[in-house]
């Protein structure tokens, strides 16, 4: 059996070299004919040498074979990933107003230039909608004449063998005592086992395989659309907005009931899922040792729950990256904090305020500020309407009396310590504008003042009173509550960019490791009586498994079709030695037709 052959990479020509290379190619398709037909989808490019010499359909007809090309959606899709960092990396008005205007007060030089390129709004600009649309419009005109063409090639059957196989990159040929059908029949029998799509064409054996690589293809371009149309249905119907709960409190799905809220343009606020939850506590633990110290352990929001007006209810768990869902819509557990809960006297001694106050971390530990408002149905000693604010610091672990700042230790609540400094006047809550609940504005409020003329402030530990002076009243720092803080989104069509994603990957792997084959078997009697049997294979691109593959068919044939013993070695033939010679240099010779 002589060895298999394949053809070695071509090195760097010269222009005329590659004239001469390229018309060779050219002959060797037309003797290939339909055996030598693509192995795959894709449509052939146009080069502008070939366009029609004038006019506006011939451009467009260009122009739409460059947009469908695989080349131009590879550039559109690094486009659009390149086109994504700037969300990725400058605040977006989409997510955080309040980031964006802190961005453009620190860096006013750059701020002009990302404001003309819609930095701030990337995923709704026009350049950004620009390169989705195209690569949208590019997959849907490469995909739709691609899958009829791949429905045709599996209708259809593996082209019959060419007239001269020795022209195919993997050959191999010998010479049997076995009759031509037995050889074919077997050829075939042992195709159709190894799972190729084989039938008797004439004088040879056709079989092809390899069709997974065409449809990973297709499947990866379909998987592509549907992610993008999973990501614009998701902004365009998306809702998502924040609530702070203290325990005890509730929550229920309506707009009004959220701390900020945003939501895609199409997005019909009457659509959102009626359900109620109320945290019933919150439990957090820490490590207490090691290089770890502080770190959480627990970390989980227990809630009750319940779908629509008149929904039963429910116990859940809401923990970290494992949200409650209702009715698709997601409740993420996003932080965690404390709320002191203060009680408030005014100078008559008659208790005006008591509420939880939620306090914002600082840090890892927890260390918390914040304002206590006092806004109504306060009275000095004298009767007289005035509200009073507080400045609140707290640590949940303090580390003690002269021993550093006032900063925790811990971020559970081992030693909690609440410090306050009071002012008293107009908060400014009654002019219409909104305001930080967190934040007190102190430009109409005046700080009370101790027996020694300095600002009067004072840490509390739970149970502890602090005296306003003047017979203004007094505050108590009576317990501490915690809270969370939850993300409550609906993101439409979440589960369809996840198959997408997955379909993605499964078919660019079919792309990349399946080669598509054609295999051909030819059994003739040869000038001599013997049959000759020639092997030879196609494939989308050069491989070395080509030739491999196609060796271990020949031995497994050659096991019914074994070699015929060589004329040069039996005593017994008077055959011409150069009648010998000539069939034994072109064996091929006595295949063809």
């Amino acid at each position: 059996m002589s060895n298999t052959k394949s053809n070695p990479s071509q090195e760097r020509e010269r222009p005329d070299e590659r004239e001469v290379r390229a018309e060779r190619d050219r002959e060797t398709a037309r003797e290939l004919g339909a055996a030598g037909s693509q192995l795959s989808t894709a449509p052939r490019e146009e080069s502008l040498a070939n366009l029609p010499a004038m006019g506006v359909v011939g451009w467009a007809r260009w122009f739409w074979r460059q947009l469908t090309s695989m080349r131009v959606a590879l550039i559109l899709l690094f486009l659009l990933s390149l086109g994504a960092i700037p969300g990725s990396l400058i605040p977006q008005n989409s997510v955080d107003e309040l980031k964006v205007e802190t961005f453009k007060k620190a860096h006013t030089a750059v701020t002009p230039i990302y404001e003309k390129l819609q930095f701030f709004d990337v995923y709704s600009s026009v350049w950004f909608s620009a390169i989705y649309i195209l690569l949208f419009v590019s997959l849907v005109g490469c995909i739709v004449p691609r899958t009829g063409t791949f429905i045709g090639q599996l209708r259809s059957r593996p082209p019959g063998a060419p007239k001269r196989l020795t022209r195919l990159p993997a050959y191999t040929t010998w010479r049997t005592e076995a009759e031509p059908e037995q050889v074919r029949e077997a050829a075939l029998a042992m195709m159709r086992k190894r799972r190729y799509r084989a039938h008797t064409d004439g004088d040879a054996v056709a079989a092809e395989k390899g069709y997974l690589r065409e449809a990973g293809n297709l499947m990866f371009h379909i998987a592509l659309i549907v992610m993008l149309v999973a990501f614009a249905t998701g902004q365009l119907f998306k809702s998502e907005g924040g609530k702070l709960i203290v325990e005890g409190g509730g929550f229920s799905n309506t707009i009004t009931q959220y701390d900020d809220f945003k939501s895609g343009s199409l997005f019909d606020k009457d659509s959102l899922a009626p359900f109620s939850f109320t945290l019933d506590n919150f439990v957090g633990t820490y490590e207490r040792s090691g290089p770890q110290i502080g770190t959480p352990r627990t970390y989980e929001a227990h809630v009750t729950y319940s779908e629509g007006a008149y929904g039963k209810s429910k116990k859940s768990v809401i923990k970290v990256n494992d949200p409650l869902v209702v009715d698709g819509t997601k409740v993420y557990l996003n932080a965690h904090g404390y709320a002191p809960v203060v009680s408030v006297k005014d100078g008559r001694g008659k208790e005006v305020y008591r509420n939880a106050v939620p306090l914002l971390p600082l840090d890892n530990n927890v260390t918390s500020s914040g304002a206590i408002k006092v806004m109504d149905g306060y009275r000095d000693k004298n009767g007289k309407k005035d509200q009073l604010g507080f400045q609140a610091f707290f640590v949940p672990t303090f580390a003690g009396s002269g021993k550093g700042t006032m900063f925790s230790q811990f971020p559970a609540a081992d030693m909690p310590v609440l410090a306050l400094n009071g002012y008293h006047g107009s908060l400014g809550v009654d002019s219409g504008l909104p305001q930080n609940v967190y934040q007190l504005d102190k430009t109409k409020m005046k700080e009370f003042k101790d027996s020694k003329g300095k600002q009067l402030k004072q840490r509390l530990l739970v149970g502890e009173t602090m005296k306003l002076p003047g017979g203004a009243g007094s505050i108590t720092f009576e317990g501490i509550d915690e809270w969370a803080s939850f993300q409550i989104s609906e993101q439409p069509a979440s589960g369809w960019a996840l198959t997408g994603a997955i379909g993605a990957i499964a078919g660019l792997a079919g792309s990349l490791f399946i080669q598509r084959r054609r295999v051909w078997v030819r059994a003739v009697r040869g000038s001599d009586g013997v049959t000759v049997v020639e092997m030879a294979g196609l494939g989308r691109s050069e491989s070395a498994k080509l030739p491999e593959e196609l060796a271990d068919l020949a031995v497994t044939l050659n096991a019914v079709a074994p070699m015929a013993p060589d004329p040069d070695n039996d005593p017994d033939t008077d055959q011409d030695p150069d009648a010998v010679d000539a069939s034994s240099a072109e064996p091929s010779e006595g295949a063809e037709k």
